[in-house]
């Protein structure tokens, strides 16, 4: 039987003895949208949250971590982080900067530290899944755990006023 491999991701949690799963799915490299892998997962898109890094004017880089079928609000996300301008980054900095690829990059194990914002819209979920650090893999975990171990911010980061 072949040994169920682990990301870095999930070696960060358990070592903190965080609770977590890993739940494996079928990549599409002409599809990475979160409503794909949503339904490859047989869940509810709006449990599993993608990971974005932003550039923020005053305070550099920053991570938001919002529902796959949301888009994120950049004035928003700005104001939260200190900023008054933010940006995503340009996908060839995504590698770089965090040591992942689009479609695999989880807000836990990156290359460095940065503040970490997760949507209020995860206190909605009792678990939420987000990259497990490798496209084929996400983490499910209660959105709580996700904060407490990147010592996250809860805010309102995505248009509209949530669903």
């Amino acid at each position: 039987m072949k040994k169920e491999t682990k990301t870095n991701a999930a070696r960060l949690l358990e070592k903190a003895g965080i609770a977590y799963a890993l739940n494996r799915y079928e990549v599409d490299p002409a599809d990475l949208s979160a409503a794909h892998v949503a339904d490859q997962l047989g869940i509810d898109a709006r449990t599993l949250f993608k990971t974005l890094i932003l550039r923020g004017d005053r305070t550099g880089i920053f991570v938001c971590v919002i529902p796959g079928d949301a888009e994120v609000d950049l004035k928003k996300a700005a104001r939260v982080s200190g900023n008054k301008k933010a940006d995503l980054i340009p996908l060839k900095e995504l590698l770089p900067i965090t040591g992942y690829v689009r479609g695999g990059c989880s807000p836990i194990g990156m290359k460095k530290k940065f503040p970490t914002y997760l949507d209020q819209l995860s206190g909605e979920c009792t678990e939420i899944y987000i990259s497990a650090g490798q496209r084929g893999t996400q983490i499910r975990i209660a959105p709580a755990d996700l904060v407490s171990f990147l010592n996250a911010t809860v805010v309102d980061l995505t248009l509209g006023n949530g669903r």
